[in-house]
């Protein structure tokens, strides 16, 4: 080799092992004072937490924050920013009593289970005793969330178009009356509210089932509606003006006191030929007055909302401390129907804080004809799409009518995940009631459950396990 050339690559090795050298000299010392710098920094932290007096003490506000919660300092935070009512969306975080406690009996012996193959009778008819009953494919409907005061016109369109490949109902909610909604709607549901817009002539005789809605889980009475929330079409659509606030009365137009109530479904009786007419209210502690009122008035079918119901917006004082959970709801509605003697006549769909496929065939089970879905679908709506607003907004904002980001929901693929996520639960429900040993829903009942504690047991008449 040339002399020359090698005292270049001898050079070259020098100074790159010298390199190396050095980075590795940096690297430790700097490690060193990194972790110097750190066990500084937790000493002087640490140190103060435990010697500063409470009252100058930052751990002050960690043990606020047990006793009152982050939920309860938040919504304080909220109140005192405009002295208004607050609206909390998507319902209560209170763990009320529900179905947990309550399990399946498994047809192992004495009973055998159904093979897999063998199809399993999903079918719910409502209001049977209506000239033009309400037959679905399956025991789980859309809730009502309504176009404008909640949704945006995108996520009816795709719940709608998600509900008529499922062979299920959609119900409209308290919003105006959204043509295209309707049209990518199979079956229909349109619900009169407590507001003007609710009596819309078209609404009503293109629905296949009306619902008329004093009260929901999570909410009742008045409330008013702020155009500037409302802009848009809904607006216009409602009639409302842009500069005064809307308003939803505390009850529904035309009546005055609880014998109105027969005249009032006489007359919509005859308005909607023979379709079925529905109640939705909130169930509370005297449940079986306005149960007496109601069957009475001639409704054909009861819808019944839990306080686990959630809305758009309602103040936490409605979501949190008004009515009764959900299973103590229906099982009071179905004793109280049974009592009179009209259970077969009347149907029965619950509402409020039914999230998995165990708890709707368990409501089922106990008596329930149906079950209404409202945040499975919401939250169905945004799968693959939560990336188009978080981590900076909530995924939410993707539905509601007020966004500036609804315009980003893939309607196609939203409707998309809607029927994956409702279908997959009625798919669990179907191999459930199979591993009862049974073929059909109308066949699940009561003595297939156990209780696992005394208050469940009493509350919905269950042998306790």
């Amino acid at each position: 080799m040339d002399t020359a050339l090698l005292i270049i690559l001898l050079a070259a090795a020098g100074s790159f092992v010298g390199g190396a050298i050095l980075l590795v000299i940096l690297f430790v010392s700097g490690k060193i004072l990194f972790r110097k710098l750190v066990q500084r920094l937790f000493s002087l932290v640490v140190g103060r937490l435990l010697q500063d007096k409470y009252s100058e003490n930052l751990a002050e506000l960690w043990t606020a924050l047990e006793r009152v919660s982050l939920r309860n300092v938040i919504e304080l935070g909220l109140r005192a920013e405009e002295g208004k009512i607050i609206k909390r969306p998507l319902g209560s975080p209170k763990p009320f009593p529900g179905y947990d406690h309550l399990m399946f009996i498994p047809a192992q012996m004495a009973r055998l289970p159904v093979e897999g193959e063998v199809p399993v009778d999903m079918k719910v008819t409502l209001g049977p005793r209506a000239a033009k009953p309400l037959t679905l494919a399956m025991p789980l409907l859309i809730s009502g969330m309504g176009y404008g005061v909640a949704l945006s016109e995108e996520a009816k369109k795709a719940l709608a178009r998600a509900a008529k490949e499922l062979g299920t109902a959609i119900n409209s909610g308290e919003g105006p009356f959204l043509p295209e909604e309707r049209s990518e709607a199979g079956k229909y549901i349109w619900q009169i509210a407590r507001a003007p817009w609710s009596t819309n002539p078209e609404a009503i005789a293109t629905a296949d089932m009306i619902e008329v809605q004093m009260g929901q889980g999570a909410r009742i009475g008045t409330h008013f509606i702020d155009p500037v929330t409302i802009k848009g079409r809904a607006q216009k659509l409602m009639g409302i003006s842009p500069v005064e606030s809307g308003r939803g009365g505390s009850v529904v137009a035309g009546i005055t006191n609880p014998w109105d109530w027969p005249k009032y479904v006489s007359e919509l009786r005859e308005q909607v030929g023979g379709k079925p007419i529905g109640l939705k209210m909130m169930a509370g502690g005297h449940l079986e007055r306005d149960l007496a009122v109601a069957i009475e008035a001639g409704f054909d079918i009861l819808v019944i909302g839990g306080s686990q119901g959630g809305t758009h917006g309602s103040s936490p004082t409605m979501e949190d401390d008004f009515g009764i959970p959900s299973i103590l709801a229906l099982s009071k509605t179905i004793r109280y129907l049974r009592e009179q003697g009209v259970r077969h006549e009347v149907s029965v769909i619950v509402a409020g804080g039914y999230f998995t496929p165990g708890e709707c065939l368990k409501a089922i089970a106990l008596g329930a004809d149906a079950v209404y879905l409202g945040t499975v679908p919401l939250f169905a709506l945004v799968h693959k799409q939560i990336g188009k607003v978080m981590p900076w907004e909530p995924l939410t904002q993707l539905v509601y009518y007020d966004s500036k980001y609804k315009s980003r929901l893939d309607v196609d693929l939203a409707a998309k995940s809607v029927v994956n996520a409702i279908k997959s639960m009625g798919l669990e429900m179907e191999e459930a009631v199979r591993g009862l040993g049974k073929t059909s829903l109308a066949e699940v009942g009561p003595n297939d459950l156990v209780a696992l504690d005394q208050w469940t047991a009493e509350v919905t008449g269950v042998e306790r396990a």
